[in-house]
């Protein structure tokens, strides 16, 4: 029989959150058996980037990382929140490291290619455009055995959203996703839950009603709400990379309340049957 695994993503709106985070940390290390962090931090570095005064850029919700963007990345996510967070888990008697996709090689990415997307104007007018990220990753591969020496010894990751190409330079990659690729590689050594907590007790039917949770999703039911419209935004890639992790064999993935970590609650995400 495999060992457990929790794995959970926590969202820049929680890290920002010094009460909600706190409860968040203390649920966390009351987890049984092995477990994960993984951790966003988008607002802090949009802070601090303006205290600098570099401007922050985005594109339909997402971050164009140039490179003094990069700059402030690192120093935010595998820095100033990463360390934050490891703290706050060593005081609650969690053994854990702070890693980016750096260390150790655990995770490598390329460079994201520019891409042609439709934009919205305030108008409502669209228009098509090549977009260029710059230096955003997406995952190429996991060193899962790296990870498990960590995991089996004791230790717990504390992930920061950021690669690296193998070839000197670090990415800013989506923390969503690096949570689902380190599931997916983590699945066949242990029993993988997969917990993406944010601000809200689930996917919801009505975004302005919290009590319209949709217990579970599927592949058939995501496609159906998307068309209907109910599922937009955001919501998007995070139920893709959701899906992408049950169907690689990730036990349970559930999308709920950062003070519901527990595995029980909010949006359970499922292969359709």
């Amino acid at each position: 029989m495999k060992e457990t695994l929790t794995i959970v993503k926590v969202g820049g709106a929680i890290v920002e959150d010094e009460a909600q985070l706190n409860q968040l940390l203390t649920n966390f290390s009351a987890i049984p058996g092995h477990k994960m962090l993984v951790h966003g931090g988008g607002r802090r570095a949009t802070k601090v980037a303006a205290a600098l005064g570099i401007e922050s850029k985005m594109v339909n919700g997402r971050r164009i990382t140039d490179g003094e963007m990069l700059e402030v990345v690192t120093m935010v996510y595998g820095g100033l929140v990463n360390k934050h967070l490891v703290a706050g888990l060593q005081a609650q008697g969690v053994n854990a490291l702070g890693l980016t996709g750096a260390d150790m090689n655990s995770i490598r990415s390329h460079k994201r290619l520019p891409v042609e997307m439709t934009l919205k104007a305030d108008d409502g007018s669209t228009r098509t455009e090549v977009v260029d990220f710059g230096f955003v990753g997406d995952v190429d591969s996991v060193d899962a055995s790296m990870l498990r020496t960590l995991i089996s010894s004791g230790v717990t990751p504390v992930m920061a959203p950021l690669t690296h190409d193998g070839q000197g330079h670090m990415l800013n990659t989506n923390a969503d996703t690096i949570a689902s690729e380190v599931a997916k590689a983590l699945a066949s050594e242990y029993e993988v839950t997969l917990i993406y907590s944010f601000e809200k007790p689930g996917v919801l039917s009505n975004p302005d009603d919290d009590q319209s949770v949709i217990p579970v999703i599927t592949r058939s039911d995501f496609s159906r709400y998307v068309s209907a419209g109910t599922i937009s935004g955001g919501m998007i890639p995070k139920i893709e990379n959701a899906l992408r992790a049950v169907e690689a064999g990730v036990a349970r993935v559930n999308i709920t309340l950062a003070t519901a970590i527990d595995g029980k609650h909010g949006t359970v995400i499922k292969n359709d049957e």
